[in-house]
């Protein structure tokens, strides 16, 4: 039997670790890209064609470098730890670059239809039209990974806003923003206070002569910068956190979660203070919006009840003129290129593990970061797509369908009892549980019994310091040589970008205290044997 060849929908950073991760199997990919260049919704472009997802000048990465990173390819440590959507771009391109990943894409190749093949109850084989050039060409391909991301359509809700046709002013989806400009000494509504709405209504305060940023339910506002001036992610996205949080009930970690944000400034005091607890939701990125409140740049308003030809008025009763509404009301997506059959997707996008569907004859489809992780995307959708190619290759099996069903049903059911209702919400997993899993499907989860009595300085750095996508190269398949001195080096790349002024007798501090790392060291070593022994 020859090379499977794989169809790779998609050249953002999710379709370019399901390049690699298929020729590390030695698998045949071909990546359709119906843009003229890589990076997906990361590619800045002044005038877009479409009304997609585009990020707007100043984007900036809500995950720091060594928590996005590819887990074989760290950024280089002269780059800053929260990267701009150009660094982005810089990092991904040198990523292709590495491992010579552009010869497999067809660019400006759009995706018309994915079918089964007539056989598919045999081969597993898919029919795939590609138009390119004006023409259109068929292929057959032993596997298809897509990966066009969640974040695709954006969602214009103008009929939950009485009034919005008589609008004189301008508006707008956030996806057509680009720069602040043109909106100088203008009064601008933003209406959403996710990442996207906070960022641009901070942005516009500097050169608008209003900013009103209008929400339903509040948030609560998470900060880039942590303890001792680190990532948040590299702070709170750590094994012993994460066991640690499944030790305490929700409740007591809602209390402290929601103290520890208020104590930075108050929520209620600064008309942000949600309807819902601090694990109900997802918060939203911001380390400037209460500089923008607090110096009156920025006012907070509730939901708009309707729009007249000059102003918007408020549920609370207020009246605001404004020149114009930007609509930072979020995306939705699709896949148009499916045919209608329900063992591909239901109605509610059913997949085991948010990878596959669970009706297919042949497990010959994957669906690559399509979820929302709280954390990074590209390494959640490189282990995605390492997986993803191990079942194709049949070197892993699925379970049955009826297995794969329940544990669907499981998930939504938990999902269910702890968030709010929100179409993102079906897709939301915390960042080092759903990494452990999908890692356990390989046999790439790091092994800390093991690693706790053959190299202690790593296992203390794996279960305290950050997960980062390094770990999931420390054994297993696609096991990675730099692995282990890439996890010990991680802090020196976190301090380097920004220690440009040296100072005599300066020290890095550390985010756990060496006593308590050392104490739950001992104790964990001791819970391991405890639970070995009786195995």
């Amino acid at each position: 039997m020859g090379v499977k060849r794989i169809a790779v929908i998609g050249a953002g950073v999710s379709g370019l670790g399901a390049i690699k991760s298929c020729l590390e199997e030695e698998l045949e990919p071909i990546c359709f890209e119906q843009s003229k260049d890589i990076g997906g919704v990361w590619r800045y472009e002044e005038n877009p064609e479409d009304h997609k997802a585009h990020v707007y000048k100043s984007v900036i990465c809500n995950t720091s470098k060594e928590m996005t990173a590819y887990s074989d390819y760290p950024a280089p440590d002269r780059f800053p730890n929260y990267l701009h959507n150009s660094k982005i771009m810089e990092y991904i391109g040198m990523y292709a670059r590495h491992f010579n990943l552009n010869k497999y894409i067809k660019f400006q190749s759009k995706v018309c239809s994915v079918k089964k093949h007539h056989n598919f109850a045999s081969t597993g084989q898919w029919e795939v039209v590609v138009e390119r050039d004006g023409k259109q060409e068929g292929h057959i391909f032993d596997g298809v990974m897509v990966c066009s991301g969640l974040y695709k359509d954006s969602v214009l809700p103008l009929e939950s806003f009485p009034g919005i046709e008589k609008f004189r002013g301008v508006y707008f989806h956030s996806c057509d923003y680009r720069t602040s400009e043109k909106f100088a000494d203008k009064k601008i509504l933003v209406i959403g206070i996710g990442n996207s709405g906070a960022d641009i209504a901070c942005e516009l305060g500097n050169v608008a002569k209003q900013v009103f940023l209008s929400t339903r339910r509040g948030t609560w506002i998470w900060n880039r910068v942590s303890d001792n001036g680190y990532p948040m992610d590299v702070v709170q996205f750590t094994r012993f956190k994460s066991i640690l949080n499944d030790c305490l009930p929700t409740f007591l970690i809602n209390h402290m979660s929601e103290n520890k944000l208020n104590a930075k400034f108050n929520h209620d005091i600064y008309g942000l203070q949600p309807q819902h607890r601090f694990l109900s939701h997802q918060g939203t990125f911001s380390d400037d919006l209460p500089n923008r409140i607090i110096s009156g740049r920025v006012l907070v308003k509730p939901n708009v009840k309707e729009f007249t030809e000059t102003s918007a008025i408020f549920e609370d009763g207020t009246k605001e003129d404004i020149d114009a509404i930007i609509f930072a009301t979020g995306y939705t997506f699709s896949f148009p290129f499916f045919e209608s059959d329900p063992t591909i997707l239901d109605s509610q996008y059913s997949m085991f593990k948010f990878v596959f569907p669970p009706r297919l004859e042949k497990p010959t489809l994957a669906f690559i970061g399509i979820l929302q992780p709280v954390g990074a995307t590209i390494p959640t959708s490189e282990l995605q797509s390492r997986w993803a190619v191990r079942v194709f290759k049949g070197l892993n099996k699925l379970p049955s369908m009826n297995e794969m069903l329940a544990d669907i049903k499981q998930k939504r059911n938990n999902l269910g009892k702890q968030f709010l209702k929100s179409p993102r919400v079906a897709f939301r997993v915390p960042f080092v549980k759903y990494m452990d899993e999908v890692a356990s499907e390989i046999g790439v989860k790091p092994n800390l019994f093991w690693l706790f009595f053959s190299d202690p300085k790593l296992a203390i750095e794996v279960f305290f310091g950050p997960c980062s996508p390094y770990q999931f190269r420390l054994q297993g398949p696609g096991k990675w040589d730099g692995a282990r001195n890439t996890i010990l080096t991680q802090r020196a790349r976190i301090i380097k970008p920004m220690r440009t002024r040296i100072l005599r007798c300066s020290h890095a501090p550390s985010s756990v205290p060496f006593w308590l790392k050392s104490v739950c060291a001992a104790l964990l070593v001791i819970v391991l044997f405890l639970v070995t022994s009786k195995l």
